[in-house]
């Protein structure tokens, strides 16, 4: 029970980010699981693995929002709308 709370708890979560939040969360996550599975010392292997999945993830999220970008106005809230030329 308490494992299909927490992946409800996750999966709402996310669905409030953007594509590049959401690959850095998923990238993080697999890259820590991966690393800490991998690795002689499992601490150092999950933070290594979830650094560079979080930032493979983080990349690839965003290539996939192209021309899109992240705005955040005076009062905190965010939106997406077309970036600039040039992006």
């Amino acid at each position: 029970m308490k494992r299909i709370l927490t992946i409800l708890v996750l999966t709402t979560a996310l669905g409030a980010c953007s594509q590049t939040e959401k690959g850095a969360a998923v990238g993080g996550l697999g890259g820590a699981a991966v690393g800490a599975a991998v690795a002689n010392n499992p601490v150092q292997g999950a933070v290594v693995g979830g650094a560079v999945g979080a930032v493979a993830g983080a990349l690839i999220g965003r290539a996939s929002e192209p021309g899109r970008c992240r705005y955040r106005d005076r009062n905190g809230h965010t939106y997406v709308d077309r970036c600039p030329s040039g992006y």
